[in-house]
């Protein structure tokens, strides 16, 4: 039993080096690694020297300009991450072995709970009844590093963080409305009653390009219905999904800013690319495609009548 805890920990410490040396890859900062993971500076070059020692390659090289990779450490990033994601992977597939049925993991941007969530629930048990889901409402940068590590299956997210091991699809669009309970005219909107919306890491940008007196709002909402809840109990102007916009207007609590732009925020799926070819992720791409789809032409239907 010592032997076989003590190969467990001798494999925790190798995974934790793998992990390290991938940080530090991406902060080139041995401090900002450190304060990510939450341990000491002398602990992550301790590691990062146990790691050159076991490969027998110089990793790093430390100067006044920063923390550089040397050739020996870019050429064994790829193989780093691989490591990382195939532990993982062996992770769950022993759970799911000892649980008796396969686990998807699902990550889903917070702000399409509530337009997709039962619907996905639904179309993904009916295709795949022999698993079991574990969905999880996240943001976009989260769910892309749980997609490097292996810790997501699949991601439904607005803005992903483009990465080498990682593909990502359109499936489609959402809409979002100025809505306000002050006025329904963009030019009669204050500026000092404007809540920003941040729903994604694009939307700022895009929407200082379309609303350049509005862009530096004093107060900043990330969720859409922490936004439908501020402008209920505070009031205000700002943008909210078009349901919600049309929600709030059938209940007198907002009017529709009409001459405001509407704001599409595309979404995507997101897979490991060793998975994109998998019968299983193919089939959850196939699902989502779906689903995307008919919602699109549910609202197209709506906006005709």
């Amino acid at each position: 039993m010592r032997a076989g805890r003590g190969r467990r920990a001798g494999i925790a410490m190798q995974i934790a080096l793998i992990e390290t040396f991938l940080d530090l890859c991406e902060t080139r900062s041995f401090n900002r690694t450190a304060d990510r993971l939450g341990v000491t500076q002398s602990t992550v070059s301790g590691r990062m020297k146990a790691l050159e020692k076991a490969l027998g390659q110089r990793l790093f090289v430390r100067s006044r300009a920063g923390t550089e990779l040397t050739t020996e450490g870019l050429r064994f990033v790829p193989h780093a991450r691989t490591l990382r994601h195939n532990w993982t992977e062996a992770r769950h597939a022993i759970r799911d072995l000892a649980s008796g049925a396969v686990t998807v993991r699902v990550g889903i941007q917070a702000d399409l709970v509530g337009i997709h969530f039962s619907d996905l629930i639904n179309d993904f048990r009916a295709v795949l009844p022999e698993a079991s889901f574990l969905f999880e409402a996240d943001y976009s940068a989260q769910m892309s590093a749980d997609l490097a590590t292996g810790n997501e299956d699949i991601a439904i997210l607005f803005t992903p963080r483009f990465h080498p091991d990682l593909y990502f699809e359109t499936l489609g669009e959402v809409a979002y409305l100025m809505v306000s309970t002050e006025t329904d005219r963009l030019e009669a909107v204050r500026a000092d009653t404007y809540i920003t919306p941040h729903f994604s890491d694009a939307l700022p940008q895009i929407h200082a390009k379309l609303l350049p007196r509005l862009a530096r709002g004093s107060l900043s909402i990330g969720q859409n219905a922490a936004m439908v809840s501020l402008l209920e109990t505070m009031g205000g102007t700002s943008y909210v999904m078009s349901d919600s916009a049309l929600a709030l207007q059938r209940a007198g609590t907002c009017r529709l800013v009409a001459d405001a732009p509407p704001i599409a925020l595309p979404v995507y799926a997101g897979v490991h690319i060793r998975n994109r070819q998998r019968p299983l992720h193919r089939r959850l791409l196939q699902i989502l495609r779906a689903r995307f789809r008919a919602g699109e032409r549910q609202t197209a239907q709506r906006r005709l009548r």
